[in-house]
């Protein structure tokens, strides 16, 4: 998008963060991986190492954090994302865990639900694929529903924009 954090651009006067964590509301704890800053909802903090180490790093710091026995990993530019789909994908944990799975069959792994004992111990390093490092795990593949839109180009939050109006 030709920002330095996508999460901090404002739609419809909400940064993509803030609308994303509407969908937490009533998690036991969130853990937000990144810089730290205000939110709406009450969220700890932590960083990857390196920081911008990509979607693994982040797991990993994330999941240093994490005491329930199941996480759902939620990207935060999925601004339409509701409590709903992430409770259906929590119910929907089967083996080590859940994935909404787009209409092209592509896995949408920042939008999936884990026992967190089948996440511990995998290779979370810098730059890994989140993909390659979740993909044989056994899990049950769900698909998306429209609210599962994340928000990558300026012509996304064009798309989100008028979706709100």
């Amino acid at each position: 998008m030709g920002v330095p954090d996508k999460t901090r651009v404002p739609v419809g006067g909400v940064p993509l963060l803030d609308r994303t964590l509407r969908s937490l509301t009533g998690a036991e704890r969130v853990v937000v991986v990144g810089e730290p800053r205000p939110t709406a909802l009450d969220v700890a903090w932590t960083r990857e190492d390196p920081a911008g180490g990509g979607p693994a790093a982040a797991l990993a710091a994330g999941l240093a954090h994490v005491t329930a026995d199941v996480v759902v990993l939620l990207a935060a530019d999925l601004p339409v994302v509701t409590r709903e789909d992430v409770e259906k994908l929590v119910a929907a944990v089967a083996g080590d865990g859940a994935v909404y799975v787009d209409d092209a069959g592509r896995e949408q792994w920042l939008c999936s639900a884990w026992h967190v004992a089948s996440l511990r111990g995998l290779p979370l390093v810098s730059d890994a694929s989140i993909g390659q490092v979740l993909r044989g795990l056994e899990l049950a593949r769900m698909p998306a529903p429209p609210s599962v839109f994340d928000c990558d180009t300026p012509e996304d939050l064009v798309r989100l924009e008028e979706r709100l109006t």
